[in-house]
């Protein structure tokens, strides 16, 4: 997790009866790998008698209660110790969270303009969008600099043939097997996959993290009119209009 998390978290510790489900699920909602991790546990570790997914961080946490919590996720280890030697590696790995915290901040809103009741896990859906990039920096540092090389070198290369090449798989071929290999819950699946762009849930969080790179560098990509012709689409608004919320939204 970010150090600042880390830090929030033995914070809240030390006062656990003043604080409750949202403001832990508001603090980890900054952290996609920690968001990741509360997750994944609770999908491992649910009870025979649930029946239902417990979607977001927050509805995790009321079901699995502050004192479980607390206990289960000690002092965790934090990327910055974990990339100390590397930082390369590290500077890489915040700019994917900070692209994934915009991506996020463009899918929901998206969604609230489009009134959609899903928007919490839309938002959750992109900002967890590039997880398996995240976890190449932590895990595999040398890895991901070459990718990120080769795209450098050459913008005209597909991301996906740079991870084959590289990798011998596609990025987005691990994120769909980690997800259910750690059961995450079907609706954040589904909205996270896509491959069923025919869905407008789908579309929402694709364009909004598309949006979030692309403009990563500034707002002169040539490839934003098409950015902005597809969620003008998505949302029933004109080019104008679009383009004037994606900015609205960013400033």
């Amino acid at each position: 997790m970010l150090a600042q998390t880390a830090e929030a978290i033995e914070a809240m510790r030390a006062n656990e009866d003043e604080v409750d489900a949202n403001a832990i699920g508001e603090m980890i909602a900054h952290d996609p790998l920690m968001t990741l991790k509360v997750l994944a546990y609770a999908a491992t570790h649910r009870s025979a008698r649930m029946v239902t997914d417990t979607e977001t961080v927050t509805a995790t946490l009321v079901m699995m209660g502050i004192s479980p919590f607390f206990r289960t996720f000690g002092p965790q280890p934090t990327i910055e110790q974990r990339l100390a030697e590397h930082p390369e590696a590290l500077q890489g790995l915040n700019d994917v969270i900070l692209r994934a915290h915009r991506g996020a901040t463009f899918a929901l809103a998206f969604a609230v303009h489009r009134m959609d009741p899903d928007a919490p896990l839309i938002h959750q859906a992109a900002l967890l969008h590039d997880f398996p990039e995240m976890l190449l920096w932590c895990h595999a540092p040398a890895l991901a600099l070459r990718i990120r090389n080769a795209q450098r070198a050459d913008a005209t290369l597909r991301s996906v043939a740079i991870q084959r090449d590289v990798l011998g798989i596609a990025l987005y071929e691990v994120k769909h097997a980690l997800m259910k290999a750690w059961r995450l819950p079907e609706m954040l699946r589904r909205i996270s996959d896509e491959r069923h762009t025919e869905q407008a849930n789908v579309r929402n969080v694709l364009l909004a993290v598309r949006l979030a790179r692309h403009t990563a560098g500034g707002w002169d990509n040539a490839a934003l009119p098409d950015d902005i012709a597809d969620i003008a689409a998505l949302l029933n608004l004109s080019h104008g209009a679009a383009q004037q919320l994606v900015r609205s939204v960013e400033a």
